[in-house]
C-alpha cells in the first residue's frame, strides 16, 4: 500500500501546486528579492538549499503525524479492517478538497496565527545571502499554513508508520517543487496547462475513486471470506455424512454376517439332532 500512497502524495503536490503558488508566491518573491546581490550560480544553490529545508520541515511534520498514527490511532483500530477504511475516507476527503471543497480553510486560519508568531524569527534570515540562512528560511517555510499540506499530513497519520509518514511528506513536497522553482515563463505555462486540462480536478476525482476502492476492498474480501467459510462448512458436513454412511454400511455388513453364521450353526445343530 506504501507505493500507491507515495504516488498519490506526489500527484497531490504536483497538481495542487497552483494552490501552492498562490500561498507561497509572495514568500518566493521575497526570497528572490533578497538574493539580488549574489551571483546566478550561488543563487541557484541558495534556492536548492531553502527548498531542501522546506522538504526537511515537511518530513519532520510527517514523523510527528506518523507517531500520532502509530501510538494513538493504531491501537484503537487493531485487528480489523478499520485502518483501510479510514485511509479510503482520507483519500476521498483530500479528493473533495482538491475539487474545491473548503474543508481545510479553518485549519489554515489557525495555522496563520502560528505563522505570524514566527515573524520575528523569519526577519532574521533576510537577506538570504548565505547557505545557513537559506536552510533556516526553508525550515521556517515548511510551517507556512497550507490546506494541501494538512491534507498530506492526514495521509501520513493513517499511513500507520513513522518512516512512511516522513517519506510521504517528503515526496509530497517534491511534487510542489517544479512549480515553485520554475521561471516566470514556465510558471505561467504550467499554471495554464493544469488549469486548461483541469488536472487538479482530475487528480481529485482519481483520489476519490481510489479512496472508494480502498473502502470497498475489505468489504468485498469479507463477503468472499464468508462464502468461503460456508463452502468449507458444507464440505466438512458432506465428509461427516459420508463417514456416517460408511460406518452404518460396515455395521450393517457385520450384522448380516453375524446373522448368517447364526443361521448356519442352527442348521448344523438341527442336523445332529436328527
Amino acid at each position: 500500500m506504501t507505493t500507491p500512497l507515495l504516488l498519490a502524495a506526489f500527484a497531490m503536490g504536483f497538481f495542487g501546486s497552483p494552490h501552492c503558488l498562490g500561498m507561497c508566491g509572495g514568500l518566493v518573491t521575497a526570497f528572490g528579492l533578497s538574493m539580488q546581490e549574489v551571483s546566478p550560480l550561488k543563487k541557484r544553490g541558495l534556492i536548492a538549499t531553502y527548498h531542501f529545508g522546506r522538504l526537511v520541515s515537511y518530513s519532520i511534520l510527517g514523523v510527528i503525524a506518523g507517531i500520532v498514527g502509530t501510538t494513538v490511532l493504531a491501537p484503537l483500530l487493531m485487528g480489523n479492517s478499520t485502518p483501510r477504511i479510514l485511509l479510503g475516507l482520507v483519500l476521498v476527503f483530500i479528493g473533495l478538497s482538491m475539487l474545491g471543497m473548503p474543508f481545510l480553510n479553518k485549519l489554515e486560519k489557525v495555522g496563520m496565527g502560528v505563522w505570524k508568531k514566527l515573524s520575528p524569527i523569519r526577519q532574521k534570515v533576510f537577506p538570504i545571502t548565505t547557505f545557513p540562512r537559506a536552510l533556516a528560511a526553508g525550515l521556517l517555510w515548511g510551517f507556512l499554513p497550507c490546506g494541501l499540506v494538512y491534507g498530506a499530513l492526514l495521509m501520513a497519520v493513517v499511513g500507520n508508520d513513522i518512516a512512511t509518514g516522513a517519506l510521504l511528506m517528503f515526496v509530497f513536497g517534491l511534487g510542489t517543487v517544479p512549480m515553485l522553482v520554475a521561471t516566470q515563463e514556465t510558471v505561467g505555462w504550467l499554471h495554464k496547462q493544469i488549469g486548461r486540462y483541469k488536472l487538479r480536478q482530475l487528480n481529485g476525482v482519481v483520489m476519490i475513486l481510489s479512496g472508494l476502492a480502498v473502502i470497498a476492498l475489505p468489504i468485498a474480501m469479507h463477503s468472499m471470506g464468508g462464502h468461503g467459510d460456508h463452502g468449507s462448512h458444507g464440505a466438512h458436513q458432506m465428509h461427516d455424512d459420508s463417514a456416517m454412511i460408511s460406518t452404518t454400511h460396515d455395521h450393517s455388513q457385520d450384522m448380516h454376517g453375524s446373522n448368517t453364521e447364526e443361521h448356519h450353526n442352527h442348521d448344523h445343530s438341527h442336523a445332529n439332532h436328527q
